[in-house]
């Protein structure tokens, strides 16, 4: 019966005009807001929904993962453009000076949009 759809999935966020300028301009991604809703276009045929939400608590899991080609050069430009990345120092997880995670697995950093949802820019190839 739902064969032929195309799913999507969403999250919610406490401010749609700010959501829209990280992943729109910060991030670089095409989005389009349409009935108070952000649309977060992945790719041609992929998207996510940004949707507002009143009592709005942000995510303790990853929402997004966001491919690159090239990790280094992806968080360097945007710590350029004021992306802050979390820093973790843990038995099993352990970042870099640049927030990097390197030991093992894919190559992948974590960020947090303005509504505190934790989103991954993860190298391609890695995973």
């Amino acid at each position: 019966m739902l064969k032929h759809s195309k799913p999507f999935s969403g999250f919610s966020v406490n401010d749609i005009a700010k959501a829209k300028e990280f992943y729109g301009k910060t991030l670089g991604l095409n989005v389009n807001e349409d009935h108070g809703l952000l649309a977060i276009n992945l790719s041609e045929d992929t998207k996510v929904i940004a949707y507002p939400k009143p009592n709005h608590e942000p995510a303790t899991f990853t929402i997004l993962n966001i491919p690159v080609d090239n990790i280094d050069t992806a968080v360097d430009e945007l710590t350029s453009a004021g992306v802050k990345f979390e820093h973790y120092n843990m038995p099993q997880l352990q970042t870099d000076e640049k927030g990097i995670n390197r030991g093992g697995g894919p190559l992948i950093a974590w960020c947090k949009d303005p509504a505190g949802n934790i989103i991954s820019i993860i190298q391609e190839g890695g995973m």
